[in-house]
């Protein structure tokens, strides 16, 4: 399945490359630039990354951008800029590679174009405290935080709290069972920070509970200028997530909105943005707002969902602005639906588990879809990789399978 209407564009003669392929994002950033004739190279330290069998993939590096010492990375990309031998649009895919080609712009900008932002522009908006203070700031609407430093600070907080609390990580925490928990109550929120925090090192921050279901979820992807002015930006909804409630969108739908939209352009050009973001949104009820809940200064997962009438998105935006072309002019496609086949099925069959979803709904849903992340008619090796990927994962759990067949479809309680 791939959307079949595609842009075309002038000069196609600025190369592409890409840090990490692993993702289906990324992947999708790969067919993106290739359908339009772009010559896309990818760096990944798998070299079974299902991004390097892309057919538009015309260039394969191994290197760890992320795991690398920063000085090692930039050598390493140098080096790539002088065997292609001209200058590339480097396009980062994670946080610690945006952080990476912000510190480090001025040297690799010999060989790369890419946006030029503040590094403490991308570490306040990648980090959730960051972003929490910068929200407050700038006056953009956003959940009621705490970043307790010890337990005396999380008794002060519990004097106000009111339960439901969400407990998220601020930066990875090794030992915790998830990146985000839900106590309901006080004994619940005592128990987790005793099991799972490092209080010399503390890595988590207490949330307001926004009640809602997962289509109180919304995101926005779009490319901001070199003057922070926005020429192509669309909104879309989560329709289903993995993990449920908490995650990604497996499933999800282009909507107008244009609170979400108004309120982004207005927080990234406050802030004076640059580049690809992706943010998300939850509406709050209570008090009719929309608060932001995360921003990721780089390509977002879901971007493929996000693609106007004539075929643009965000990585095709950033490259015909970056190369001295007009970015057109693209409308929303209402209804329009894109979803992660691995990730839905097994997201389906916990909200079917939990009674939330009934077969008749789930058929209905797809209606609307016009791509999905891994499989392309006209890509099809990404898809096949990474359904021996998943195999493997499987056969490697297969006595644990054995034993509970429901162990791969757990439905977790919030």
């Amino acid at each position: 399945m791939v959307e079949t209407k595609q842009m075309s564009i002038e000069d196609t003669s600025v190369p592409v490359v890409i840090m990490y392929v692993y993702h289906y994002g990324q992947l999708g950033a790969i067919r993106s630039f290739g359908r339009l004739g772009i010559a896309v190279r990818g760096i990944d330290p798998d070299p079974t990354a299902p991004g390097l069998f892309s057919r538009y993939c015309k260039g394969k590096f191994l290197w760890d951008v992320d795991g690398a010492k920063p000085e090692e990375t930039v050598q390493y990309l140098l080096d790539i800029g002088r065997k292609i031998g001209k200058k590339s649009l480097l396009i980062h895919t994670t946080d610690n590679s945006s952080t990476m080609l912000a510190d480090h712009a001025d040297e690799l900008s010999d060989w790369y174009i890419f946006p030029r932002i503040s590094p403490e522009i991308v570490r306040g908006l990648a980090s959730k405290k960051g972003l929490y203070f910068l929200a407050k700031k700038h006056g953009i609407p956003t959940p009621e935080t705490s970043f307790p430093q010890s337990m005396s600070d999380l008794e002060s907080y519990l004097k106000e709290a009111v339960f439901p609390i969400i407990v998220k990580e601020i930066f990875r925490a090794p030992h915790a069972p998830k990146r985000m928990f839900i106590a309901k109550n006080r004994t619940e929120l005592f128990d987790f920070y005793h099991k799972y925090e490092d209080v010399a090192n503390p890595s988590f921050m207490l949330q307001e509970y926004i009640p809602g279901g997962d289509d109180c979820i919304w995101f926005l992807n779009g490319y901001f200028d070199s003057n922070s002015e926005c020429p192509f930006s669309i909104v879309g909804k989560k329709i289903r997530q993995s993990p449920i409630h908490t995650g990604v969108a497996s499933l999800g739908i282009c909507l107008k909105n244009e609170d979400v939209d108004k309120l982004t352009k207005r927080f990234m050009k406050s802030v004076g943005y640059k580049g690809i973001v992706d943010i998300g949104y939850r509406y709050d009820a209570r008090d009719g707002q929309y608060k932001v809940l995360d921003v990721n200064p780089r390509i977002g997962a879901s971007f493929r969902l996000l693609v106007g009438d004539n075929g643009l998105d965000s990585p095709r935006a950033e490259y015909l602005d970056m190369t001295g072309q007009k970015v057109p002019l693209s409308n929303i496609v209402e209804g329009r639906k894109w979803f992660i086949e691995d990730r839905d099925f097994v997201s389906s069959f916990r909200y079917y588990r939990e009674k939330t979803l009934t077969v008749r709904q789930w058929t209905k849903s797809f209606r609307g879809v016009r791509e999905s992340a891994w499989f392309a008619s006209d890509d099809p090796a990404p898809f096949f990789v990474m359904c021996a990927r998943s195999s493997r994962k499987i056969l490697s759990m297969k006595d644990r399978i054995v034993s509970n067949p429901y162990s791969l479809f757990p439905v977790t309680s919030n």
